[in-house]
């Protein structure tokens, strides 16, 4: 062969290695952000518990609207709430939810499967749950730390930040996931947690100092303080919540809150506790079988990994 064949076929090879490195690259990224790969597959309509607790309210026929809804056992409360002007408007929406036992609050999975890259819309998620509200949770799918349970059961166990766990008796608490052990929280009774924060409300203490809160360490991290859509979950009392979701990045109808503004909204509100969700475009609130906020300020849902729900009676 000559010198000149010798060099085309090395610069050949080059761009073959090149091309196989970049499909090799493509391939990864897909891997990890868009094929689906399900790990356990969970039973339809079975993802809540059901408590041992006494509930003192009897079923009535439900009694309902665009905004409220009671049963005897479930009673939710919805308002939409505006405040400021022109480009510092804020508007969001919240949910104060009060329930005879914890029978009735559930999570559930999108496509009733638990794994990576399985997404659908909030909205999906609840109907097919017969959901009466729902906000989206934490997006666990989107990395692949933290603790994980969800209805009792335990899915995964990689500690990496402040956690927020619920009660089968109502309550809900914060707590630091490198300090504690799964096995703990489900003998503590335990029935769900969340992966996400930071915590805004602690024992009735607002949080002054968010600094630089970055709850990812994979592709989208970074300071999530400043004002954005949010989703958030706070405790009046036990089995007495507050559902937050606001709206954002849409001058002249919702700028989004801070997370100062955010915890402060749940203490104006009564909370004792409060945590901060999955927030920006996952942002979403359901109310009787209607999405109430303008997710992505353009009233499209983000598909997400999972939701945060009230069941109806026929659950």
């Amino acid at each position: 062969m000559t010198e000149k064949g010798k060099r085309f076929s090395y610069k050949k090879l080059i761009i073959i290695v090149v091309i196989l490195a970049v499909l090799g690259t493509l391939y990864a990224l897909a891997d990890r952000y868009l094929i689906e790969h399900v790990q356990v597959i969970v039973k339809d309509n079975a993802g809540h518990i059901q408590t041992t607790a006494t509930t003192t309210a009897a079923a009535i026929t439900p009694q309902y609207d665009d905004w409220n809804y009671n049963d005897g056992q479930v009673k939710i409360a919805v308002k939409q709430v505006e405040t400021g002007s022109g480009e510092d408007k804020i508007t969001y929406f919240v949910a104060d939810v009060q329930l005879a036992d914890t029978s009735r609050l559930a999570t559930a999975f999108a496509k009733n499967a638990y794994g990576t890259n399985i997404v659908e819309t909030t909205s999906s998620i609840a109907s097919n749950h017969h959901a009466i509200l729902a906000i989206n949770g934490d997006y666990y799918g989107f990395r692949n730390d933290g603790v994980l349970i969800r209805n009792g059961e335990l899915y995964r166990d990689e500690p990496a930040r402040t956690g927020l766990a619920l009660y089968q008796d109502g309550s809900m608490k914060s707590y630091d996931e490198a300090q504690t052990d799964p096995k703990t929280l489900l003998a503590n009774g335990v029935i769900d947690t969340f992966s996400f924060g930071p915590v805004l409300i602690s024992n009735g203490v607002t949080t002054e100092d968010f600094g630089v809160v970055a709850i990812d360490k994979n592709m989208g991290n970074r300071d999530i303080q400043n004002a954005n859509p949010r989703t958030g979950l706070g405790m009046i009392a036990p089995n007495h919540y507050v559902f937050i979701v606001v709206d954002g990045r849409s001058p002249g109808y919702s700028r989004g809150m801070t997370l100062t503004e955010f915890a402060d909204t749940f203490k104006a509100l009564g909370c004792t506790e409060a945590y901060n969700l999955d927030g920006g475009g996952s942002s979403t609130m359901y109310f009787m079988g209607r999405v109430l906020n303008n997710p992505q300020g353009k009233g499209h849902e983000r598909a997400i990994s999972d939701i945060l729900y009230i069941t109806g009676q026929e659950q």
